[in-house]
């Protein structure tokens, strides 16, 4: 390889990193509530701007959500393999955290009732 393949290989580099940088973080939006489904319905939506914990229970599973600082995390979670309770706080639009032993969805959303914008994949 020559000199200029070099040159043009590092420079799209550059391009593609300073790309995904942006769609990254720049482009990611924080969201104002958590949506907390159960078996694809929803339980309860909830304000990140507000702190809370709450404790879900159905049939011997438990799971304990916490809201603090604007982010959401589920802290415990009595499922066999505690996936869910060790993912990092969720707080932009479109994260979400599973527990899938207790199909149960924490979701990040904006409350815009119509959700329109054009997303990162389109």
């Amino acid at each position: 390889m020559k000199k200029a393949d070099f040159i043009i290989i590092g420079v799209v580099a550059v391009i593609v990193s300073v790309l995904a940088f942006f769609l990254y973080f720049v482009n990611a939006d924080s969201g104002s509530v958590v949506i907390v489904e159960k078996d694809g319905e929803v339980i309860e939506t909830l304000s990140l701007e507000q702190d809370a914990e709450r404790v879900y229970e159905f049939d011997g599973e438990t799971n304990t959500l916490v809201i603090e600082d604007g982010k959401a995390k589920i802290t415990d979670a009595n499922c066999p393999d505690g996936i869910c309770s060790q993912h990092k706080s969720i707080n932009k639009s479109g994260e979400s955290i599973i527990c899938l032993p207790h199909k149960l969805v924490v979701t990040v959303s904006n409350d815009k009732e119509n959700d329109d914008d054009i997303d990162a994949v389109a």
